[in-house]
């Protein structure tokens, strides 16, 4: 035997069954149905069905709620209705909470549920089993009806969808089954067969004998028939065997008009018409191309498949039992990849129990913005409750797997669904804390102002000369500066004010705290000096107190030289510390340094105080060493509850500490040195004189 007659190509006439697998779970994925049920028949056609679309949904994160073989059409009805039955009241609760179910809809699949709806109505009284659900069906279904089921309620299958072999409607082939008569052609028994179950009725001439069907009269208009039971529109399977018959009359063709070309393997014998096999058309249909009689392109690729696609069919029912069939979308394996799935969803009509509403198909409700999902022990990973984003997190859209944190520059709303956008935060100065801190400031500076201005229009006077007049002009310029440095800490940070900020501050209340102290020590010496025979009197002048004063200012003025040569205060952003504000800050750039300045500073005020506490009962006339021991018993007392209170804030609140104690403090110095003397030389000047002084010492 020839090797060539052994051969059997196999050509399919209809798509690949995997492009439509594939165009389902788009469909689902489309729609976002994550939770389906699956039907198929009890056979290998089923099973087949099964073991290719289950893990194509797991690995796209589709879960099936049921996954039910129907059983197979036995041959006496009462046992298959029997079987039905059972079959149904084992799944029927978990059926009636899902929306979507996806079936392989082939004949005895179809007929299978079709029985099992008409045995629940009739049994159980039910007629709700398979209402209210949007079916998907593959290309083998067919919505031809057998007649035993022509009293069926098609408006089950209102809104389904279905894939079906893509095709064209063939010019006049509504009118070739409008003139179709049952006795043409001649001798067509399957026509008067099909005929006589359609319609219902039976031939005059008919062998069999039921007497309560009418009688056929061959007039029967097959347009007057249900859609459920015939359609006069051209079906994919219809589509498919006449481009079958297209094909082969394509490759005969050919295979004839080339025939003198050719000659058989074993000689001179040419193409045998009355001998034709099988494997001699092969060579000419792998490679047939032709437009058919509907202008569509009909071709094969290299394993032998039609090179064709899946039109996606939304099914709409009426209740006379006709129906209409509307493409909606198409499965195109030719298309590029992101354009081989396309629906349109606005022209679908879904089945009445949604109101026109989308169906849904989750196991249950969605986790809305602001949660994310949680895993439910012992179900599929398509069931999971809903927990609300932990503090700082948040979820912008439904079913987030895990909340995530806004990015530094935003902060999470209280509903934890979207980020908003921070605000910068610093002490300014129209804010009402701003506003406040700034007149303090400007009003303690012009007190100062006006001190200096008495001190100097009386500087004459005996209670001004006393303990060195040039000290106290000093004491007091510093402590003007002092005030006016707090300004530097109200308004947004940059380079320069990072600078003069703490390294102003320490230096001029170095110098106001050693004025004090050189004042105090002066004090000490110039009574020390009135004693008979004392020796201090060398010690007692200017100079003497300008050297206290320079040496211990100039000390604070090499550490915060260090400070700024090695590691400098800058401009910083604080992201972290609230939630809702930027931090807008002077980074200290050593805090090591910065309490280096502090604890210098706190050095000079404890010996200020401990010398000052020394001379507090000396005469009161000429010594004012009782006032700067109690004011310095204020300065160490602020700057004392500084230190924790100004750790313990964050933001403008910690410069608002600061400023506070330098304001406080500097007004305690003013008002326990200087208002005594502004009260002796304004309102009681009589004490002003040196016979008073002299008298009272």
């Amino acid at each position: 035997m020839n090797f060539e007659s052994q051969l059997t190509p196999f050509y399919r006439m209809v798509p690949n069954e995997q492009h439509q697998y594939v165009g389902i779970v788009h469909l689902l994925l489309h729609f976002q149905w994550k939770w389906v049920g699956m039907v198929a028949t009890d056979n290998d056609n089923g099973e087949k069905f099964m073991q290719t679309l289950l893990p194509m949904f797991s690995q796209h994160g589709i879960c099936t709620a049921i996954n039910e073989k129907t059983p197979a059409i036995s041959q006496t009805v009462d046992n298959f209705s029997s079987s039905l039955l059972n079959w149904a009241n084992s799944f029927s609760p978990t059926i009636s909470k899902v929306n979507v179910l996806v079936v392989c809809a082939e004949p005895q699949t179809i007929t299978a549920l079709i029985w099992i709806d008409m045995v629940f109505s009739y049994t159980e009284g039910n007629t709700q089993f398979f209402t209210g659900k949007v079916w998907i069906m593959t290309a083998q279904w067919d919505f031809t009806l057998e007649t035993l089921q022509r009293n069926f309620n098609i408006q089950n299958f209102d809104g389904a969808l279905s894939f079906a072999i893509q095709s064209t409607e063939m010019i006049g082939f509504t009118r070739f089954l409008q003139l179709l008569h049952p006795n043409f052609p001649k001798g067509d028994g399957f026509l008067r067969i099909f005929w006589q179950k359609a319609f219902n009725c039976l031939f005059s001439d008919s062998s069999e004998n039921e007497e309560r069907i009418d009688i056929c009269t061959g007039e029967e208009k097959l347009e007057d028939l249900p859609g459920g039971l015939f359609e006069m529109s051209m079906t994919g399977q219809s589509y498919s065997s006449y481009n079958t018959i297209q094909a082969i009359a394509h490759a005969l063709h050919r295979m004839y008009s080339s025939r003198p070309k050719y000659t058989s393997v074993a000689g001179t014998r040419r193409w045998d018409n009355t001998n034709l096999q099988p494997w001699q058309l092969h060579s000419f249909l792998r490679s047939i191309t032709f437009n058919n009689s509907a202008g569509d392109f009909v071709s094969f690729d290299k394993n032998g498949e039609l090179e064709a696609g899946f039109n996606i069919i939304n099914w709409v029912t009426f209740p006379n039992q006709s129906l209409l069939r509307v493409k909606v979308g198409r499965m195109n394996p030719r298309a590029l990849q992101n354009q081989k799935f396309s629906i349109k969803k606005d022209v679908i009509t879904w089945h009445n129990s949604f109101n026109q509403v989308l169906p849904l198909a989750v196991c249950n409700d969605k986790c809305y913005p602001g949660f994310s999902k949680k895993k439910m022990e012992g179900k599929s990973f398509c069931c999971y409750d809903c927990t609300p984003c932990p503090y700082g997190m948040i979820s912008n859209q439904t079913d987030m797997d895990n909340c995530f944190k806004c990015s530094e520059d935003k902060f999470p709303n209280k509903e934890h669904d979207q980020c908003l956008s921070k605000f910068l935060s610093f002490l300014t100065f129209s804010e009402p804390l701003g506003i406040i801190l700034a007149s303090l400031t400007l009003c303690f500076s012009l007190i100062t102002a006006l001190i200096l201005g008495v001190f100097t229009k009386h500087s004459n006077t005996p209670i001004v000369k006393a303990n060195n007049r040039e000290l106290t002009y000093t004491l007091l310029i510093s402590l003007l500066l002092c005030f006016l440095c707090s300004l530097l800490f109200i308004g947004c940070p940059n380079t320069l004010t990072c600078y003069l900020r703490q390294t102003a501050f320490g230096i001029v209340f170095s110098v106001a705290v050693s004025c004090i102290l050189a004042k105090t020590i002066t004090v000490i010496l110039a009574f020390m000096a009135t004693k008979p025979g004392s020796r201090m009197r060398k010690w007692v002048g200017k100079k003497r107190s300008n050297a206290i004063i320079i040496g211990c200012s100039f000390i604070q003025a090499c550490i915060c030289a260090i400070w700024l040569l090695s590691y400098p205060p800058h401009p910083d952003f604080d992201m972290h510390s609230q939630a809702e504000k930027i931090i807008v800050e002077c980074n200290e750039g050593s805090v090591s340094m910065f309490y280096c300045v502090l604890g210098y500073l706190g050095f000079l005020a404890i010996v200020s105080f401990s010398v000052a506490f020394q001379a507090r009962k000396l005469p009161d006339s000429f010594n004012e060493a009782k006032f700067i021991t109690f004011s310095m018993l204020v300065f160490c007392s602020v700057w004392l509850s500084f230190v924790p209170t100004y750790l313990s804030t964050k933001g403008k609140y910690m410069v608002a500490v600061e400023i506070f104690s330098i304001l406080s403090s500097s007004a305690g110095l003013l008002g326990c040195i200087f208002f005594p003397k502004c009260y002796i030389i304004i309102l009681r000047p009589d004490l002003n004189s040196k016979d008073q002084l002299v008298r009272r010492n």
